[in-house]
């Protein structure tokens, strides 16, 4: 993830009222391995990561459905956009 689309990081900002930094999501993203989207563990971790950096408490059920999500849509490094706009919508 070379550049992060402006409008997904002002879609990000907007969702969290927060105004999170593109280094900041490059830094967890650069973390994330293709294995890590298929370890439950690590994507725990992951959704834990991105929740505090945004300041945004996730409940135990949302995280469950985003891992389960994940997993279920084969989601990989190619498409970890996709899991942002997703995670966005929620």
């Amino acid at each position: 993830m070379d550049k992060f689309p402006k409008d997904l990081l002002g879609a990000v900002n907007k969702k969290t009222g927060k105004n999170i930094s593109e280094n900041s999501i490059k830094k967890i993203a650069s973390s994330v391995t293709p294995s890590t989207l298929q370890s439950d563990a690590q994507i725990r971790a992951l959704i834990k990561q991105v929740s505090a950096m945004a300041n945004v408490p996730v409940s135990e059920s949302t995280i469950q459905e985003i891992v389960g999500a994940v997993k279920k849509s084969g989601l990989n490094m190619g498409n970890l956009e996709s899991l942002v706009k997703m995670m966005v919508k929620k």
